[in-house]
C-alpha cells in the first residue's frame, strides 16, 4: 500500500517556484552557503516532496537507501544545472550519476475510469526527476537559468520574464524578504545619520 497525495495534505513545506521539477528537486538542499537546511531527512520526507510535485499520485514506501539515492542524484543534478548556467563543461562523475538514474524504469502514468493515475516506488520517481533533468540540461530552456538575487538563496530557476529580469527564485520566499531587509537597513543607517 503507498500513500496518495490528497489536495495538499501532505505538505512538509516543500517549494516549487523554480519552474521545473528538476530545479526544484535540485533546490531541496537550501541555503547551501550557509546553513544548509535539508529537506530530505526521512523517507517520509523524500515521498512528500514526489507527491507534492505533481509527479506521481501515490508512492510506495521508501527507505533510507532511497533518501541516499536521491540526495546523491539531486547533489549530481545541482552540479550538472551550475556547470550548465555557468557555461562550463559538464562535471563526469555528476553526468555518470544523473544518467545511471535516469536509465531506469521512470513512473507511468495510467488512464483509469477517473482518468490519469501514476503510482511508483521512489526508484521510478528518482528515475523520472533524472529523465526531466536530461530535459531540461539539453534543452531550449538552458540560457534561460539563473541564480535567486538573495544572497542566502541557492535556489536555480528558469527566467521567463520579460526581458530576463526577474531576480527571485520567488517573490514570497525570497524577493520580500530581502527587499525588507533592504529597507530596515537603509532606515537604521537614515537615522544614524539623522542623530548626528
Amino acid at each position: 500500500m503507498g500513500v496518495t497525495r490528497q489536495n495538499g495534505d501532505v505538505n512538509l513545506n516543500h517549494v516549487f517556484v523554480c519552474g521545473h521539477p528538476a530545479l526544484d528537486f535540485a533546490a531541496t538542499l537550501r541555503a547551501r552557503r550557509s546553513t544548509r537546511f535539508e529537506m530530505f531527512v526521512t523517507p517520509e520526507r523524500l515521498n512528500a516532496w514526489y507527491l507534492e510535485s505533481g509527479l506521481v499520485d501515490t508512492i510506495t514506501p521508501g527507505e533510507e537507501d532511497d533518501v541516499r539515492e536521491a540526495i546523491a542524484v539531486r547533489e549530481a543534478l545541482y552540479r550538472l544545472v551550475t556547470n550548465r548556467r555557468l557555461g562550463e563543461e559538464f562535471d563526469r562523475q555528476a553526468l555518470a550519476v544523473v544518467n545511471g538514474a535516469a536509465r531506469k524504469t521512470p513512473a507511468t502514468p495510467q488512464l483509469t475510469l477517473t482518468g490519469r493515475h501514476t503510482e511508483a516506488t521512489p526508484e521510478q520517481a528518482l528515475a523520472t526527476v533524472a529523465r526531466q533533468a536530461v530535459e531540461l540540461l539539453s534543452g531550449p530552456d538552458v540560457p534561460l537559468l539563473k541564480e535567486c538575487g538573495n544572497p542566502e538563496c541557492t535556489r536555480v530557476y528558469i527566467d521567463r520574464s520579460r526581458g530576463m529580469r526577474r531576480q527571485w527564485c520567488g517573490m514570497e520566499s525570497c524577493g520580500n524578504k530581502y527587499k525588507a531587509a533592504a529597507y530596515r537597513a537603509r532606515k537604521k543607517s537614515a537615522s544614524v545619520v539623522t542623530a548626528r
